[in-house]
């Protein structure tokens, strides 16, 4: 957290007595307790334009995210510059970094593709004292203001439960995402440990497919003429392994709907409007819905309060999350992400059914 804090604040009184100043609400709404440095961003002021950098594009759920970026940033007061693609590449987002470090940025939101890479880029905006807010992937060095993301362990432990309780023995797949994402481990790691635990006639067979729909197709089709017994399957990332699962079930005609024999329970994850419509249609049976609308909102909420010298400690916020501390001693708040089954997919109040 930057700086020395000058005194703690009860989260409350503080937003009340804000509202009495012009475009408050951005400041001081969010969490349980802040903090105030008494220092004021890079230029004074606390405000500046603002670089954001999100992983790739080729995902419905991070076009949503961008999308969601301009509206959210205009919300919040912040000057928000266009979104710049890394394509996927972490050696390319240490390069975006540093060219928006380069174009005077005052502050940056950064979406990470490697938990370890991105301490590069990290330290090159700690230099400059440019604050970060990392968004959906924590580092596992370096300086960030925030980290704004789920809980990814629980994504693991609800694929796990949903499947025990549906697959009562077997063979279940679980297609992981990048294993050097902090998001890839944890979600591997809690759903592997879950299963063992709770429900022990379950085998577990695993594909790494590094946030890649073509390496999970290919590697899909492999494991089920292998394995054409197969009766469960989670998707760590809805946006990319979606598509090509369903694609691969229906070549091989193992795509049959909920309810009917050999139908195979699947559990993904991100609450895209693609995973809502599968689940309508019985093509799947639930998914975890990560929150791309709040990841935007948060990510432009903590880099506005850290340009204007805030900070946070741990506890509960009043947008129904809670800021803990990683072991490397980076905040995180931990926003909510719910189960999305049949039972409430035409909930309004879910992102997916919000956007085309």
């Amino acid at each position: 957290m930057p700086g020395t804090p000058a005194r703690k604040q009860n989260r409350s009184r503080t937003a009340r007595a804000v509202g009495a100043v012009a475009g408050a609400t951005l400041l001081l709404a969010a969490c349980g307790s802040t903090k105030d440095t008494g220092a004021a961003g890079a230029d004074g002021g606390g405000s500046g334009r603002v670089g954001v950098i999100l992983p790739l594009l080729t995902s419905p759920f991070w076009q949503s995210y961008n999308d969601y970026v301009p509206k959210m940033a205009e919300s919040e007061g912040v000057d928000a510059l266009k979104t710049v693609n890394s394509n996927s590449d972490p050696s390319q987002q240490i390069t975006d970094i540093n060219n928006q470090l380069n174009q005077g940025v005052k502050g940056l939101v950064v979406a990470p593709l490697d938990s370890a890479a991105i301490e590069a880029g990290l330290d090159q905006a700690e230099r400059k004292g440019v604050p970060v807010v990392a968004v959906d992937v924590a580092p596992e060095q370096g300086k960030v203001a925030m980290v704004v993301r789920a809980d990814n362990v629980a994504y693991g432990e609800k694929a796990c439960d949903y499947l025990g309780k549906n697959v009562t023995s077997g063979k279940v797949v679980q297609i992981m995402g990048d294993l050097a994402s902090v998001n890839g481990r944890d979600r591997s790691e809690a759903f592997r440990a879950c299963v063992k635990k709770n429900f022990p006639k379950l085998e577990v067979l695993e594909i790494p497919a590094k946030w890649e729909s073509d390496t999970a197709a290919s590697k899909l089709d492999t494991l089920l003429n292998a394995n054409p017994d197969i009766k469960g399957i989670y998707l760590q990332a809805g946006g990319v392994y979606l598509a090509p699962t369903l694609q691969t079930l229906k070549s091989k005609g193992m795509l049959k709907k909920a309810g009917r024999d050999g139908h195979i329970a699947i559990v993904s994850n991100d609450g895209i409007p693609q995973e809502y419509d599968a689940i309508r249609k019985g093509e799947i049976d639930a998914t975890v819905s990560q929150p791309a609308d709040l990841y935007a909102k948060y990510g432009m909420y903590y880099i506005r309060a850290a340009m204007e010298g805030k900070s946070f400690e741990p506890g509960p916020t009043d947008h129904d999350s809670t800021i803990v501390k990683l072991p490397s001693g980076i905040l995180e708040d931990q926003l909510p992400a719910p189960l999305v089954t049949k039972d409430n997919v035409d909930d309004p109040k879910l992102w997916g059914n919000t956007v085309g």
